[in-house]
């Protein structure tokens, strides 16, 4: 339970910072602004999968949320009407994104990898009884 409530504050400290560097005027340069966000969104999936799914090693978490982001990047290969509708949303537009980018993607598993070694480092050398020792 306490690795849960730990994640999700994590999530919730995440998600405005996500939010603050698409919708303010922060000047960044543009690699910051681009890929920023895109580290954030992946550290924020990795979050939100480790608090709704506790008792998963850091790695197998990594291993899943690399894998939805992946798909979720290759799937704007693919046109879907309901999709794409919901794409040109603003939600659609932080959710899903709008542009496929094999950028995206390595910022994704850079991001995730990341974030996977500091939620093990978290545990590492004590006892988790929330994270079996398998």
């Amino acid at each position: 339970m306490r690795r849960s409530i730990t994640t999700l504050i994590l999530l919730l400290i995440t998600i405005p910072i996500g939010l603050a560097i698409r919708l303010l005027p922060l000047h960044l340069p543009w690699f910051l602004y681009k890929y920023l966000g895109s580290i954030l969104w992946a550290i924020a999936l990795y979050w939100f999968l480790a608090a709704i799914l506790p008792k998963l090693r850091p790695r197998a978490v990594a291993t899943i949320a690399i894998l939805i982001a992946t798909l979720l990047e290759l799937s704007r290969l693919v046109p879907i009407a309901p999709i794409d509708a919901f794409r040109l949303t603003f939600a659609g537009k932080i959710l899903l994104g709008r542009y496929f980018s094999v950028k995206n993607i390595a910022a994704y598993i850079l991001a995730i990898a990341f974030t996977a070694a500091l939620d093990s480092s978290a545990h590492f050398g004590r006892q988790n009884p929330d994270i079996p020792s398998v």
